[in-house]
């Protein structure tokens, strides 16, 4: 039996340390020192040997046992290392080669500009404020005192989602001058910028979707020269000190006296063009002095306070502040146009 053992000894510990990979010498354990292996087969014959012999016997089993674990445990070293260079090898990074650009995103240009609309009201001390996009009637019309029957609550131009006309897609963000002057305190700043929905027909200056900044200030003394110094002064701050505008005369329910204010046409330069359909001009926002039924609607005491309001239409502003030409390139989103900005 010794010789056996020994014959064993040499036979599985050279298999072993030429064993070509995990598989193969994870066979070979098995095949040695499995609960059926060699091994096993020869300690299951001691009980055939002379008591003298067996002390002998086991422990030269135990001894080709340690051989054999110690040949696998180093083995298995040498092929995770074999493994671990051919991998290093294999995923070698060439550090002469030149990079991948990876393209980097940016801002779109109409929200570069609103960005910077909204820099520019903070800085005056307006609040920018967000509100629900899907809005009561009460809020988008009545309280704004644009009663039944006027033509922007119709169904042909406004987007209603019950039957009783109750619930709409916001057709402007003057609900959230409602909002804020029912919870916020006196004096109020703010701004509410977001998308609002009309239905009106596409072309290179109307998009059923569109974006506006609504603004309103609240406070003691307020008059009309306050909204044109202010909105002259965002207007210059917007596109430089050369720029030319002019204030109409418009009505508005929720506003008395009211406006229209328009900018120059950038792409004419006031001579007259498509993009301005001939007039030189290009309206820009709605404005006014808050109505006083709107404020005495929200409790507001209009023998000591006063206010204005406006409404800028965002893509319009980016067109004159990009010069772009048609309002619907800005919804498109065709690389090639983004790319410029």
């Amino acid at each position: 039996m010794k010789e056996m053992l020994q014959q064993l000894r040499r036979v599985a510990v050279d298999a072993i340390l030429n064993a070509a990979d995990a598989e193969c010498l994870e066979a070979l354990r098995i095949q040695y020192l499995g609960k059926k292996g060699e091994l096993t087969k020869l300690l299951k014959m001691m009980g055939k040997l002379d008591p003298s012999e067996r002390p002998a016997m086991g422990q030269l089993a135990n001894q080709v046992r340690a051989e054999v674990e110690n040949a696998i445990a180093k083995r298995r070293a040498e092929v995770e290392q074999m493994l671990l260079q051919a991998r290093l090898e294999s995923e070698t990074v060439d550090v002469t080669l030149p990079g991948t650009e990876q393209k980097v995103g940016h801002e779109h240009p109409m929200y570069i500009v609103l960005d910077e609309i909204k820099d520019i009201f903070i800085g005056m001390g307006f609040e920018v404020l967000d509100g629900p996009e899907v809005e009561q009637s009460d809020y988008n019309f009545t309280k704004l005192n644009t009663d039944e029957g006027h033509p922007a609550r119709e169904w042909s131009d406004t987007f209603y989602l019950t039957e009783d006309s109750s619930i709409l897609l916001r057709t402007q963000t003057s609900p959230m001058q409602i909002r804020a002057m029912e919870e916020k305190p006196l004096p109020i700043r703010m701004l509410a910028p977001g998308r609002v929905y009309r239905k009106d027909e596409v072309d290179a200056t109307h998009s059923p979707m569109f974006h506006q900044i609504e603004g309103m200030v609240i406070d003691k003394g307020i008059t009309m020269a306050d909204l044109k110094g202010t909105l002259n002064a965002v207007m210059k701050k917007l596109y430089g000190e050369d720029t030319v505008t002019r204030f109409r005369p418009h009505h508005f329910p929720f506003t008395e006296p009211s406006c229209e204010m328009d900018v120059q046409c950038h792409k004419c330069g006031g001579r007259g063009c498509p993009t301005c359909k001939g007039e030189g001009w290009i309206e820009v926002l709605g404005a006014g002095m808050v109505h006083p039924k709107v404020l005495e609607g929200c409790g507001i005491d209009t023998s000591v306070y006063s206010g204005y309001a406006f409404g800028m239409g965002l893509e319009r502003l980016a067109m004159r502040r990009f010069k772009i030409s048609d309002l619907r390139l800005i919804f498109e989103n065709d690389v090639r146009f983004l790319e410029q900005f």
